[in-house]
């Protein structure tokens, strides 16, 4: 077999579902129900983005940005669509990594895992450094004290010496986690409850300020700024995916799986939508500040009310969401390296499973302890916000791979469809591409050098370990 066919090589669909579970030394424990899937989605989905992002995209579209949420939550449901296909019929934990391996081949495979690392490991590390700032701010109104910067910041931020807070939050998680799942999803499940509640209270505050001149004009920057608009909040959807990373711990994979990612993305928008139209009625957009973003929700909820308890209570919906976005992205990093692992192209300890807990306990501490490091100790920069186009990139291989499977093997049992083949895969992969393009110079560089370091990884240990090339050999 020449060297092409080896790192094109695709795993057999069945095969891959038939290994669900599997592990070195026992099995992953199949107990979330659909509820809980959902709510891993939402937990991953909606975070602190929510509560800075309306002062950064209010700007650029004025009123109009209720719409900007709306046109990006178009954009991610192409994908999201592809994404309840492919979950429905392979249904296993390596989310878009074991999709790619069964429609793309071994190489791309590792591609896209490889830029699941990025998204995960790094994206979790630099919300969980931010979690610091959100504490100090709960803090500050409750009891008017802060802990030291010293603590709260990484080094090269003012003051920082280590990002003490980070770790915590990533200590808590990891415990949740190496508990059990289906305790890690209840879990989950609170957080996410509490901070919708929190949304829905901003909501109601708002709306007691609310004043309809304030959408007018609705939009005064055009659709160029509504579009403007819907590329910077596009990235507050990043993370429905979440639920296909529990493709091997869910009860009802096939079913439950599609329901999930689609279900966790209309929440998420009716809660986003709800957000922009009260915010902006409670206050002029021409107020909206792009350089003060950090606490915009709980300054607006303050304003509605003339007293500083609505914003507490915000900043206590930030803390949470933080915490919940750590625990459900920790979670499915740890998935992914567990399926890589089962196919060889990571070292094996990533796949053992305690077989009392069910949960592969070395996989959870090393990915832990490699989060708490870089949120501890390293500032992530350009470096954090590559994490976008790592995400991007995977959803785009998912658009393809659904096409790919639906051409290669079109006598397979789905559990879903995804409606208006091929126009809908063919959409999300483009629109996956015009936001890629939109992306800075930097970020581009930086994705550049993480995925030659993968490719230096892949053929230096995954392509000599891996189980189909030792079939072959």
């Amino acid at each position: 077999m020449t060297l092409a066919r080896r790192l094109f090589r695709t795993k057999p669909t069945e095969r891959i579902v038939a290994e669900g579970g599997q592990g070195e030394g026992g099995e992953l424990r199949r107990t979330m129900s659909l509820w809980q899937l959902t709510l891993f989605s939402v937990g991953a989905t909606l975070g602190t983005g929510i509560f800075v992002i309306l002062g950064q995209a209010v700007p650029k579209a004025g009123p109009a940005v209720v719409l900007a949420f709306v046109l990006a939550a178009i954009t991610a449901l192409f994908s999201a669509l592809s994404y309840a296909e492919l979950a429905g019929t392979i249904p296993v934990s390596g989310s878009s990594y074991s999709y790619a391996y069964a429609t793309l081949g071994e190489l791309v495979a590792w591609v896209c895992g490889w830029c699941l690392m990025l998204e995960y490991a790094v994206s979790v590390a630099a919300v969980a450094v931010g979690w610091g700032e959100y504490l100090n701010s709960f803090l500050r109104s409750l009891f008017g004290f802060t802990l030291p910067d010293a603590i709260t910041r990484s080094p090269g931020q003012d003051g920082g010496v280590i990002n003490v807070t980070a770790i915590v939050i990533v200590a808590l998680a990891t415990w949740l986690l190496l508990y059990g799942a289906s305790e890690s999803a209840t879990a989950n499940a609170i957080f996410v409850l509490v901070k919708i509640a929190v949304l829905l209270f901003f909501c109601v505050v708002a709306f007691t300020a609310f004043q309809s001149k304030n959408f007018t004009p609705f939009a005064p920057l055009g659709v160029a700024g509504i579009t403007a608009a819907a590329s910077q909040v596009f990235f507050s959807y990043i993370g429905f995916d979440a639920a296909s990373t529990a493709g091997e711990e869910a009860k009802n994979p096939k079913r439950d799986l599609p329901l999930a990612i689609l279900l966790s993305l209309v929440i998420v928008t009716v809660v986003y939508v709800l957000v922009a139209v009260a915010a902006v009625g409670a206050m002029p957009w021409t107020d909206f500040d792009p350089e003060h973003t950090e606490a915009s929700l709980s300054y607006i909820a303050d304003l509605a009310v003339g007293a500083t308890w609505p914003g507490l209570i915000v900043s206590f919906g930030a803390v949470i969401a933080i915490a919940s976005v750590v625990l459900t992205v920790i979670y499915g990093q740890t998935r992914i390296l567990f399926a890589m692992s089962r196919d060889g192209l990571i070292p094996r300890v990533f796949q053992r499973v305690n077989p009392r807990r069910q949960v592969p306990i070395a996989n959870t501490l090393i990915v832990s302890l490699f989060i708490s490091v870089l949120a501890g100790l390293v500032p992530l920069g350009q470096l954090a916000e590559a994490t976008s186009i790592g995400t991007l990139f995977a959803f785009a291989i998912v658009n393809v791979g659904v096409l790919v499977l639906r051409y290669r093997s079109p006598e397979l049992p789905r559990s879903f469809r995804t409606p208006l083949f091929p126009a809908t895969p063919v959409l999300g992969a483009i629109f996956c591409v015009i936001v890629m393009a939109g992306l800075a110079g930097v970020t581009w560089v930086a994705f550049g050098l993480w995925m030659l370091v993968g490719l230096i990884c892949y053929f230096l240990y995954g392509y000599g370990h891996s189980r189909l090339n030792a079939e072959v050999r």
